[in-house]
């Protein structure tokens, strides 16, 4: 109980307690900066109130509660550009926000250049329609002698050929509408309606009805959001629990929508410098647009189950020196180990290094004890100093 009272002699007793004095241990140098121990009777165990667990092998799980914060994908994110040279006649997308679908007419545009090649085009087809003529006259059903030439053959071949390259070009100056309509009325069209290639919620606007636009001249940018991104800051504590792949449950605050499902995609390697957070993100299906960017949403990571050497988080003294815990020696003898720790549950805690399974430790009054300890170890540095100046 009285650990500063030393005695060269045994069977003496503390004149403070009365109690026996015991013999003090001689500790090995496994923990250099806390060689010391204390040896307690079972008496004093209990006013002190101390309690034993074991460290043993556990399956620790845990849920992570954090916070989400919807952004845009920028993989779904798209300029749309200036094909042609020409004049905007009119515009049909007027505002940043507004939602665009896949083919909707998004302006107008006097081109030149994309009359004359309507032109080129009708005239191809006026080709084609010659070059059939033969073989949609009345004796070239009856008369089964009736063939194409070889060069007649040729000449058409060459033509689909031409046709196709024009195909593709009005495709590629977002105007493949005009294909069926030339192919119609043969007729081209001064002012054409240039048409979306995907959906999409506009983020910028770059041009006005009347401007005067060239190739490669960025007019709008849109962002997709069929699919976002939900960035979620985690802390250095939650770090160790949650692996890319870990199962997420997201629920809209205050909100009736029904819960979200998603698999965390990658964890960045960066800490804010601000927040000291890091951040995870997972990819969400919005095909319904219920979730707006910008808005939080609260995030459930269920982090995988993880097998682990664990005392209780009672334990574990936390020092600036690092983590320790009391290891019982048996028969009310404490020595204090230094450990390594890992994750951490609302009742339990890893041990990586410095005890065994099967281990005892003290999960209460161990401050006391290593009070005691740190007490018995100065007395015992104070009779070795008293003892050498003798000699």
């Amino acid at each position: 109980m009285h650990p500063q009272v030393i005695r060269d002699q045994p069977g003496e007793l503390c004149p403070i307690c009365g109690m026996d004095l015991v013999e003090m241990d001689q500790l090995g140098t496994s923990q250099p900066e806390h060689s010391h121990g204390v040896q307690i009777d079972t008496a004093s165990q209990q006013r002190l109130g101390v309690r034993l667990a074991t460290a043993e092998w556990q399956t620790l799980s845990q849920d992570i509660h954090a916070y989400g914060n919807v952004i845009a994908d920028e993989s779904q994110a798209f300029n749309l550009s200036s094909k042609l040279e020409g004049v905007i006649k009119k515009l049909h997308v007027t505002s940043v926000g507004q939602q665009v679908e896949e083919g909707q007419t998004i302006y107008e545009i006097y081109s030149p250049e994309l009359l004359k090649t309507q032109f080129e085009y009708v005239a191809l087809i006026k080709e084609k329609d010659r070059l059939l003529v033969p073989m949609n006259a009345e004796d070239a059903h009856t008369n089964p002698n009736y063939a194409m030439t070889e060069s007649d053959m040729m000449e058409v071949k060459m033509n689909a050929k031409e046709r196709n390259l024009y195909t593709e070009k009005f495709q590629y100056f977002d105007v493949g509408h005009l294909i069926e309509e030339l192919n119609t009325s043969y007729r081209p069209r001064e002012v054409v309606e240039v048409r979306a290639p995907q959906s999409g919620f506009v983020t910028k606007i770059e041009v006005r009805e009347g401007s005067a636009v060239k190739p490669m001249d960025s007019l709008f940018s849109f962002t997709n959001l069929s699919r976002v991104w939900v960035d979620v800051p985690l802390f250095p504590d939650q770090l160790a629990w949650v692996k890319d792949g870990d199962k997420v449950t997201l629920k809209l605050p205050k909100s009736g929508t029904p819960e979200i499902k998603a698999h965390l995609q990658f964890i960045t390697p960066m800490v804010d410098s601000a927040t000291r957070t890091v951040q995870a993100r997972l990819s969400v299906d919005n095909a319904k647009s219920q979730l707006l960017i910008g808005s939080f949403l609260d995030v459930i990571i269920h982090a995988k189950p993880h097998k682990a050497l664990a005392v209780p988080r009672s334990a574990v003294m936390r020092t600036g020196k690092g983590d320790w815990v009391m290891l019982s020696g048996g028969e009310g003898h404490f020595t204090p180990v230094k450990v390594e720790t890992g994750i951490e549950t609302a009742e339990s805690i890893e041990i990586t290094a410095g005890l065994q399974a099967g281990d005892q430790v003290a999960v209460n009054g161990q401050f006391l004890l290593d009070a005691a300890a740190s007490m018995s170890d100065a007395a015992q540095r104070m009779h070795d100093n008293h003892d050498a100046g003798k000699h």
